[in-house]
């Protein structure tokens, strides 16, 4: 049987510190999982907020080709008031084809939360899911601190289980509610209950333990057929199960193949979406799809990569949509320096002093605070300088700022520079909203005569980090600066004492090179 890919990213997701998604969002999202392959969308709980009730309304509009919607809410609160419970019957009000219910299978909980016997909280998980069942819904039970009730008392938690079979949910979900549980623990508790129960069973794991990927595998290496998560792990706490990881870790690590999705290069993007939607920056750091996944930064790696990547690389990155990259750094070695020539499109020579010469100036760059990492467009600039291939377009000749406090709370921004284009000295003074503000108009301002394109710019990310800390304020500091034309980004860097200095480092860059990729598009075309 195919893995089932249950995603509560709309609803356990957005119980995550920072998260919040408008119904719009969630529709967006929606449409996005069912086109990535995604079996169960879990639209959130209609009967415990408006926003979600809106969602189900909205979401009779959209068209899945794989997707069911799922609605998620919990048993009755009471045995004497199944058929109007109001839980129950907003659940089957969402019209949603698949309902999600939960349920105590910890016998502590039943004791002090719901103040139960047992035996009726086994009837109160049976008749909740009968109603829904009766109600012409398909009915997935979730089963509440499966883990920890099991390890506490196993008989109770088993029990349970077999009230929500008679009562006729389809799959039954175990799980790892308080995130605690270990991979063996997960993985043997999981194969006792598929071999007890007649229905599929299902893993819904949280990563309080940072174990929720390596449990939701062992889960389904132990006979789970349903996987539950969210995109990028978010969730309460630490969050939920990282669906990025766990398909990708099934399909090519175990060969496992899931019901719908069949294009893992859609992984990345997908991941980037959602963060984007969340308006949250990606993880870098994330595995398999994020931009540091498959980065390389040392010399000796980045040499065994040139020649066979699988070397220093787990998978081929564009199976999952991503790519490999190479830094430049003060532990560059001259194979980067290659590399990124090549990624760039310059050709260098194959011998001689020119690499040694270029990675002693990265590595001197470096040491005095520079960085590379985020600012490629700077790199290429010294790359083709050093190579004469470059010369800059401007020379900023003097400089000023000036920052002028008045009592009344208003300051005054302003920046004066002389700048030397061709031999034209171009005097400018403009005013700003601060000090760097005021020196990308000023510098905006006398380059606008001589390079017209530089119009479409925008600055759109600045960065300051302060280096040498225990200096105080007479540290260097470094400025990271992100460029868009609209239609590319770059990045450059600036390193000074004075924070003026540096941004004005990075600004000149990005003119820079903006004006060189657009002359050299001249020139080609």
């Amino acid at each position: 049987m195919a893995i089932e890919l249950y995603d509560t990213t709309l609803r356990d997701g957005t119980q995550g510190e920072h998260i919040n998604l408008s119904v719009q969002d969630k529709l967006l999202i929606a449409e996005r999982l069912d086109e990535f392959g995604v079996d169960f969308i879990e639209g959130g709980w209609p009967s415990s907020n408006p926003k979600d009730e809106e969602f189900f309304l909205k979401s009779k509009t959209l068209a899945f080709r794989h997707a069911r919607l799922s609605a998620f809410g919990s048993t009755a609160r009471a045995l004497d008031n199944i058929d109007k419970d109001p839980n129950l019957v907003g659940l089957l009000k969402s019209e949603a084809p698949v309902i999600t219910i939960f349920g105590k299978t910890w016998k502590a909980h039943s004791l002090k939360s719901l103040g139960i016997s047992d035996e009726e909280n086994a009837e109160l998980i049976r008749r909740s899911v009968r109603f829904l069942v009766d109600g012409g819904r398909e009915v997935f039970f979730d089963a509440e601190h499966f883990f920890d009730g099991w390890k506490d008392n196993a008989e109770f938690a088993e029990t349970m289980l077999h009230a929500a079979v008679d009562g006729g949910a389809s799959r039954l979900v175990l799980c790892d509610t308080n995130g605690g549980s270990m991979p063996h623990e997960v993985s043997m508790i999981v194969r006792r209950i598929c071999g007890l129960v007649t229905v599929p069973v299902g893993i819904h794991a949280h990563n309080d333990s940072d174990l929720a990927v390596a449990n939701s595998i062992e889960a389904v290496r132990a006979g789970a057929v349903q996987v539950q998560g969210t995109i990028n792990g978010i969730g309460e706490r630490c969050g939920n199960a990282n669906l990025i990881s766990i398909i990708p870790n099934l399909m090519l690590k175990l060969d496992q193949e899931f019901a719908s999705v069949r294009d893992l290069k859609q992984l990345t993007s997908l991941s980037k979406f959602v963060f984007e939607i969340l308006n949250l920056p990606p993880d870098s750091k994330a595995p398999f799809v994020g931009k540091s996944a498959f980065a390389h930064k040392g010399g000796i790696h980045v040499s065994a990569v040139m020649k066979e990547s699988s070397l220093y690389e787990h998978i081929d990155p564009s199976i999952v949509g991503n790519r490999q990259r190479v830094l430049v750094s003060e532990l560059a070695g001259q194979s980067n320096i290659r590399y990124k020539a090549k990624e760039l499109g310059i050709d260098l020579p194959e011998k001689g002093e020119l690499f040694k010469k270029l990675v002693n100036h990265v590595k001197a760059l470096e040491h005095r605070g520079y960085q590379f990492d985020g600012a490629e467009a700077s790199f290429e600039l010294i790359l083709r300088r050093e190579l004469g291939q470059f010369s800059p377009f401007f020379e900023v000749v003097e400089s000023k700022v000036q920052i002028e406090n008045a009592r009344d709370g208003h300051s005054v921004d302003q920046a004066v520079l002389k700048v030397d284009v061709g031999g034209e000295t171009e005097l400018t003074v403009s005013d700003g909203d601060g000090p760097v503000n005021a020196l990308d108009k000023a510098l905006r301002k006398a380059l606008v005569h001589f390079y017209p394109e530089i119009r479409s710019i925008r600055l759109i990310d600045y960065k300051v980090r302060v280096l040498e800390e225990k200096r105080g304020t007479s540290a260097k500091v470094r400025v990271l600066i992100e460029s868009s034309d609209g239609v590319k980004t770059w990045g450059t860097v600036g390193v000074s004492t004075n924070i003026i200095e540096a941004s004005l480092q990075a600004l000149s860059d990005s003119i820079n090179y903006h004006l060189f990729n657009t002359k050299e598009v001249t020139r080609t075309a």
